[in-house]
């Protein structure tokens, strides 16, 4: 394995780890930096899946504690239970929706224009919820309840669409929908975990005879990179998303978007 497809293994994984958290689709910025640095990974998707995993791994690492507790207590009345029933019911529709349209997705719509058109919409959408959302109602995940998980859930399936953000779309329905910052910006982040778990196998599963010893190199590269930079990321965010909101990042899909049109028109 050259130096070369190593570091470009790297630039992957780093942006995978740094943007799949972030309100600013991990997809479309994948997208965006293989076709500029003309990415050449494993066969198949096997070397995206394998950085979603150290994504994935980082965020369960980072709230361990939480999913010990659900686990322990979901069984019994209480918070942990409302907790599960509303992360179970926002599961449902990308679960249902990504196993009926997936294909046709990836297929028609998976195109670096397509990826800078929902940059632009998705930050315009972030910046003017933010402007215009009344005062939080709701400050804990089991306060959500089963109408407002649901409703987020399907704002969650239409990050399917590349540019879109599954964070992203997850957190500007809970915003509307009353819920605060840390509240939303927390339950997106545990709702990857099972969404994000579930994806994954399905992808291995369809390219289970394409998984070989060949770009092993590139592989392990890409997921200790976003495994390590996801768990500094999930922490930052937590740490600051409610003084900052999410502002900053509807104006950075705007412009990465209209840079990425001229690049393309021009």
């Amino acid at each position: 394995m050259d130096t070369a497809a190593l570091l470009s293994a790297l630039a992957m994984g780093v942006l995978e780890g740094l943007t799949e958290f972030l309100p600013i689709s991990s997809t479309g910025h994948l997208i965006l930096l293989g076709e500029l640095i003309g990415f050449q990974g494993p066969p198949g998707k096997v070397f995206e899946i394998s950085i979603q995993l150290g994504a994935i791994c980082a965020v369960i690492w980072v709230y361990r504690a939480t999913l010990w507790r659900l686990a322990t207590g979901m069984w019994r009345p209480g918070a942990e239970r409302f907790y599960v029933m509303n992360l179970a019911l926002a599961f449902l529709p990308a679960a249902v929706i990504g196993a009926t349209l997936h294909k046709t997705i990836t297929e028609r719509l998976f195109s670096p224009l397509v990826v800078c058109v929902a940059l632009i919409v998705g930050g315009i959408a972030i910046i003017l919820i933010e402007r215009l959302r009344r005062e939080p109602a709701i400050r804990s995940v089991p306060e959500i309840g089963p109408v407002p998980a649901l409703l987020i859930g399907f704002g969650q399936a239409l990050a399917m669409i590349p540019g879109t953000s599954r964070s992203g779309a997850t957190i500007i329905t809970a915003l509307l929908l009353g819920v605060d910052r840390k509240t939303a910006a927390e339950f997106s982040f545990v709702l990857a975990i099972p969404t994000m778990l579930a994806a994954t196998a399905y992808s291995l599963l369809k390219v289970r005879n394409e998984i070989a010893w060949d770009g092993m190199g590139q592989i392990a590269v890409g997921f200790l990179a976003a495994f390590v930079v996801a768990l500094v990321t999930v922490r930052a965010v937590l740490a600051v998303i409610g003084r900052i909101g999410f502002t900053p990042f509807g104006w950075y899909r705007i412009a990465l978007g209209a840079l990425g049109l001229a690049l393309l028109l021009g």
